[in-house]
């Protein structure tokens, strides 16, 4: 029978976003982007944000130097990170190690190699010479003051591969005077087990001389749960960013492993009264690095706790625990209820319920046919909630007071060469023309935009003249369209979902049509007209 697995009552949370997470590709951060993450990072409770390499770099010299004026940071400590010295170099003159003591972090973090094939061959020099530049460079920080992590790179192949050499390094950290031993899967190609016993092993190897943490990537898509391998294995930190962001497929995900750790295994990880502000710092990082989040990401997707109920929706209303594996609340998300074609009446209930209109029973009949009409047609409502919403509203009998349409005209006019005269076509001009009613009163606007949608969208709020103030912090932030019956080519029916936000949440809204620009229209229209509703609410 096997020993009882002892979980640690607590594990730190190390945040690399700022430094690993930077190196997914599509991201590029600007100092006040990571300025605004480590804000977030703070808030959130994490114990250590790691901040970037001095000396790298211009973005990181310059983040080192402004962050002790503009960041006031009341939970977690930064961290610098650099490597060891170099090969047959001299601690006192390393470029590296100077910059890591002079950045002003009371910790650092530095790498160094833990398998013996990339020393010998990487590298290109001794396992002795290997030792040496972990063991010197730690005993050089540690000299001036400083806390010190080291990151084993490639810990678990080169365990693996040749574990007497690994725990030499280790050794060298340990008697060097390091603060946490990181374990590194630095190709993200280990497996749970392996990461469990493994970090078991070199616990049991020091027998509590060091802390023991672990840093995993991503790429055999085990990210998280070797992390919480890593736990059972007795680490008592873990390494990782925010929404998975890191190099080839990421690093191992903090926003999931937080609530599985604490949620889940009863394992400390932030600040009491933290937990629920996972999923909107989720959601505010993923806007700084301009990358859409995985509506469904586990906890903090916008689709973790949406119920496509149909027959179970009954049931999901009595019993929500034995349709959702944790409270929504308790990760700052909630449950939602998505309709389609396959709604009943009951979900129209619980729908109407949640956004807070009363429908009579004719009334939830007609947005019953409705709904399967439309959805007939193309229309996707389990996606554009707040189209769905004012579908809702406008059957119920409202009508928005803020402006109405009565046509729009959109030119395009295209004085580009031709595409095989070599040049771009960059002499492409779109202008459009709205007339709406405010009020009693008919305005007419015309607006030149790079489309038909941004020429639309500036001819309406043109034509609006500043009168709605909300409309100011509106903006549209993803454009998506489908052809949905490709074999009628040209003249298929399109699909328009636009995301928008004002700042506050972000929305969907759907049109579909013959005509992309009124697909366009009816989404853009729509999401215009939603953003008033909201900000109306709010007061």
């Amino acid at each position: 029978m096997s020993a009882e697995i002892v979980l640690p009552s607590r594990v730190e949370i190390y945040d690399t976003t700022l430094r690993d997470g930077a190196q997914l590709e599509g991201i590029s951060l600007t100092v006040d982007d990571k300025l605004r993450i480590a804000e977030q990072l703070d808030w959130l409770g994490v114990d250590y944000i790691e901040a970037g390499w001095p000396g790298s770099n211009p973005k990181d010299d310059e983040f080192f130097r402004r962050a002790p004026k503009e960041l006031n940071l009341t939970t977690s400590t930064l961290v610098a990170f650099g490597m060891t010295r170099r090969i047959k170099g001299k601690v006192d003159s390393d470029d590296t190690l100077r910059h890591l003591v002079e950045a002003g972090t009371g910790t650092v973090c530095i790498v160094g190699k833990c398998w013996d094939y990339h020393v010998t061959e990487a590298l290109g020099t001794t396992l002795d010479e290997g030792v040496a530049m972990v063991s010197e460079s730690i005993a050089h920080l540690k000299s001036h003051g400083l806390k010190v992590l080291f990151d084993a790179e490639h810990l678990f192949d080169g365990y693996k591969a040749n574990p007497e050499f690994s725990l030499r390094v280790l050794e060298g950290a340990v008697t060097a005077g390091v603060d946490r031993l990181v374990l590194c899967d630095t190709n993200g190609g280990a497996l749970p087990f392996e990461v469990e016993r493994i970090v078991a092993e070199v616990i049991d190897y020091f027998r509590s001389d060091v802390a023991v943490g672990v840093h995993l990537h991503d790429d055999a898509g085990c990210g998280v749960a070797n992390a919480l391998a890593g736990v059972r294995g007795g680490a008592t930190q873990v390494q990782g960013t925010i929404n998975g962001y890191g190099e080839r497929t990421g690093n191992c995900n903090l926003i999931t492993i937080i609530p599985n750790l604490s949620v889940k295994m009863g394992v400390e990880t932030l600040p009491p009264d933290r937990m629920e502000r996972i999923t909107p710092v989720a959601h505010h990082v993923a806007e700084l690095v301009n990358m859409t989040l995985n509506p469904q990401a586990p906890y903090v997707g916008s689709s973790a706790f949406a119920h496509k109920a149909g027959l179970h929706v009954s049931a999901i209303v009595k019993r929500p625990d034995a349709y959702e594996h944790v409270q929504p609340d308790l990760v700052g998300n909630g449950t939602r209820f998505v309709l389609s074609e396959l709604a009943g009446r009951s979900t129209i209930l619980l729908k109407a319920a949640e956004l807070g209109l009363e429908l009579d029973g004719r009334t939830v009949n007609e947005v019953v046919d409705t709904l399967k009409q439309l959805e007939n047609a193309g229309y996707h409502f389990e996606v554009a909630d707040a189209s769905l919403e004012l579908l809702m509203r406008r059957v119920s009998g409202w009508e928005q007071e803020w402006f109405r349409v009565e046509s729009f005209t959109v030119v395009t006019d295209d004085t580009s060469p031709a595409p095989s005269s070599g040049h771009l076509p960059d002499g492409v001009t779109t202008e459009a023309t709205i007339k709406v009613f405010i009020g009693e009163e008919l305005v007419t606007a015309t607006a030149e935009g790079n489309g038909p949608v941004n020429a639309l969208d500036r001819a309406l709020r043109e034509a609006l003249g500043g009168l709605y103030p909300a409309l100011d912090l509106l903006r549209l932030t993803d454009y998506k369209v489908r052809v949905l019956d490709t074999n009628k080519g040209t003249g298929a029916v399109t699909r328009v979902l636009l995301d928008s936000t004002d700042g506050e949440e972000t929305w969907t809204t759907i049109g579909v049509s013959e005509n992309i620009i009124e697909a366009s229209w009816q989404a853009l229209s729509d999401s215009l007209v939603y953003g008033l509703l909201q900000a109306s609410k709010r007061g």
